[in-house]
């Protein structure tokens, strides 16, 4: 298996089937850095003999997979992989060439963090970073992080932390202080479990992975995603309470399954990057039909607040960049422990509400079971919301609505029906439509892809 701390060019050799490095006419001015540190001079010199390298970061155009891309790898044997002035205009001018393109970027990142000998002037490489992130997202470009041992610092801070989508490598040292400061140093695998990275990955699968992330991420399409036909009943509930029942039954298919059944082939993202993970919303982008689609889907539990930020962060990232949504519809509702309100339940939901009313590439919703109130609504797109035959969608359950009425309990399947909660009751109160089947469903995205695919917002893709 290859080592995380490997030189960059080994690794760039080993995710990518060409490479072209940039060059760089970047130069120090003094012989020992801008502040004349003692021995700094002499200690580059080593640095460079001993790597082959003139700073700690290579940046070249590479082909991963279909892909072509820009890749910022660092070099941990020069210095630590540290970040000073040089390496700042590096990195700049990688960001820059990969706007010039329109191609994505790939940052290898393993580095101790700024460069002591620089002073202050190695920490201001971090806003220089940060703007250059900012630019590119704007230009709609993606850019994937790599964690490797140790990423740590500054480099956590922008190019790890700060990527649309967060690899980490098995077995990496990754936190903001490093083990010299805060000894032991944090873990990749509890910065994936407090929702700050998307993945962990074992080296040896790297290329695999990171051509599947590049494909994905530039082959947005056009027109919304199809309307996924329902794997469950196919008959309508004749009553509300018969409605809520099926809705709640153990055997109905679930979030997992429509995905399975819907792609090719799917990367899941997770984390609300807040240091929190709800595994009760499963979010991500998936292949289907040559294209990519977004997807964020509840399964069945109670949305917790980073839920509901985790599915916020994947319609924003998806939104800019021209890909389409897919949303499945399934919860009692939303958290409402101390804990979710201490999470600010309402403030996420409130979040989820303006990404998606906010996006300009067209949301595409399937309640597929429980929809439980306004944790269930800022799921859906409105007016392009399907239901299936074995869902619904309430103001709230029968049971709290009878309690909040002070209705006896008995009456709670009365108050179902009173509800109309029913797809069909949904469908004449133009709040939604019958989800189709598999044959309407595939005519349903023909037309839609032909009326829609003029008015979406274009976005660049790789050359």
């Amino acid at each position: 298996m290859p080592s995380e701390r490997e030189p960059a060019r080994e690794l760039i050799g080993r995710v990518a089937s060409a490479f072209t490095e940039l060059r760089h006419d970047h130069t120090l001015s003094e012989v020992d850095g801008p502040l004349g540190w003692p021995g700094y001079g002499e200690q580059l010199t080593r640095a460079a003999d001993l790597t082959g390298e003139s700073e700690s970061v290579v940046c070249g155009l590479a082909r991963i997979g279909d892909v072509t891309a820009v890749v910022v790898a660092f070099e941990f044997g020069f210095l630590g992989g540290s970040l000073g002035t040089r390496t700042g205009a590096r990195i700049e001018q990688a960001f820059t060439h990969a706007r010039e393109l329109r191609v994505p970027v790939v940052s290898l990142v393993a580095t101790g963090g700024s460069r002591m000998q620089e002073g202050t002037l190695a920490l201001m490489q971090l806003p220089r970073i940060a703007r250059q992130i900012t630019l590119t997202r704007e230009a709609g470009l993606p850019h994937i992080s790599v964690l490797r041992d140790p990423t740590t610092g500054g480099g956590w801070a922008t190019l790890g932390a700060g990527a649309d989508v967060v690899l980490g490598l098995h077995g990496a040292q990754v936190g903001f202080a490093g083990s010299r400061v805060r000894p032991p140093g944090y873990s990749v695998t509890q910065q994936f479990a407090a929702g700050l990275v998307d993945q962990l990955v074992e080296p040896d699968e790297l290329r695999a992975r990171l051509e599947r992330w590049l494909h994905l991420l530039t082959t947005p399409g056009n027109g919304p995603a199809p309307v996924p036909p329902a794997l469950g009943a196919t008959t309508l509930p004749e009553t509300g309470w018969e409605a809520v029942r099926r809705a709640r039954a153990p055997e109905r298919p679930r979030a997992g399954q429509y995905l399975a059944a819907y792609f090719d082939w799917l990367e899941p993202v997770s984390g609300d990057r807040s240091g929190g993970v709800d595994p009760g919303v499963l979010c991500g982008f998936g292949h289907r039909d040559g294209r990519t689609i977004a997807y964020a889907a509840q399964d069945g539990t109670a949305t917790r607040p980073a839920g509901f930020r985790t599915a916020a962060r994947l319609v924003r990232l998806a939104d800019r960049l021209g890909i389409p949504v897919l949303t499945l519809v399934d919860t009692p509702g939303a958290a409402n422990d101390e804990a979710a309100e201490n999470a600010g339940v309402g403030a996420a939901i409130a979040d989820m509400f303006t990404a998606v009313a906010a996006a300009r590439v067209p949301v595409t919703t399937l309640l597929i079971g429980e929809g439980g109130s306004g944790g269930a609504l800022a799921f859906a797109a409105p007016g392009r919301t399907w239901a299936t035959p074995d869902s619904y969608l309430a103001v709230i359950s029968p049971e709290l609505a009878a309690a909040i009425l002070k209705r006896d309990p008995a009456q709670e399947k009365e108050t179902a029906d009173r509800l109309r909660l029913r797809p069909q009751d949904l469908a004449e109160l133009g709040i939604a439509q019958l989800g189709p089947s598999a044959d309407q469903a595939t005519a349903m995205y023909r037309n839609a892809s032909s009326e829609l695919g003029t008015q979406m917002v274009t976005r660049p893709t790789t050359p």
